[in-house]
């Protein structure tokens, strides 16, 4: 499979076949930064479009990257090959996905001349449970998880240590109820893993506007414990709960970073 595509024409793909994954480079100049969008179950790039519009707008000299999902067709594409697996095969599933996001991701880096450190990538939903496992089982692959609504296969047996992992989640949850994230934060956080939680009062199973602001703010602000000086010690806020209605709960956004 090629993981790229160009912008000219090109022959159309045949039907049901994985379309080429939509890609968004800088306006000019080197990419900065690369950013890996995985959309939800039965879903396709155009759910992630406001937080692709969100990462272009903080990030102007970053290559955003949307693949499709390769099972499914027209616009329910899903990253596992089968669609109502049980509790069991969904870990294997998950997994399986998890590797082959993770060489699509590696040959990414290697055309646009970037590392890990200066990749993010970003899952909603089933993505965030193939985005969870994928920085978990391979090292180095990414400075930053951002995991919305996260549906996780397994709890990982070690927690990264070159990642930091942000959990953002809706408390009216019914699809992935929010307990799971909690557990997926304090799981981590016993394994001395770089983590944090957001959790928005009044949002469901869904891209809210709150939580693509604060996946902004915990990039561009949240400096990873891995980068502070052991005199220093570590920031004391790594999980925060807020008001939805608010729509800037945090101060704004301060200089570009990912790292």
């Amino acid at each position: 499979m090629n993981p790229t595509r160009t912008l000219e024409p090109s022959v159309p793909n045949p039907p049901d076949a994985r379309p080429d994954p939509l890609i968004i480079l800088p306006a000019g100049g080197p990419p900065a930064q690369l950013f890996i969008l995985l959309h939800g179950e039965s879903a396709e790039p155009g759910q992630l479009m406001a937080l692709a519009a969100a990462i272009r707008s903080a990030f102007p000299q970053a290559v955003i990257i949307q693949p499709y999902g390769p099972f499914g067709d027209g616009g329910a594409r899903r990253w596992i090959a089968e669609a109502a697996p049980d509790a069991d095969a969904y870990v294997g599933l998950i997994s399986a996905a998890a590797t082959a996001v993770a060489a699509d991701i590696a040959a990414w880096q290697g055309q646009h001349g970037l590392d890990g450190e200066r990749t993010a990538l970003v899952g909603f939903s089933e993505g965030a449970a193939v985005a969870l496992d994928a920085v978990c089982s391979t090292p180095g692959l990414a400075g930053r998880a951002i995991l919305f609504s996260t549906r996780f296969a397994t709890l990982p047996g070690d927690a990264p240590r070159t990642a930091t992992l942000h959990l953002l989640h809706g408390a009216e949850d019914r699809i992935a109820p929010v307990d799971q994230a909690r557990q997926v934060h304090a799981h981590l956080a016993a394994l001395q893993g770089d983590t944090t939680l957001d959790i928005a009062s009044g949002v469901g199973h869904d891209l809210h506007a709150a939580l693509i602001h604060q996946a902004i703010v915990r990039l561009q602000t949240c400096v990873p414990l891995r980068l502070w000086e052991n005199a220093q010690g570590a920031p004391s806020l790594r999980i925060d709960e807020y008001s939805a209605d608010d729509p800037h709960p945090h101060p704004g956004p301060g200089p570009e970073t990912l790292h």
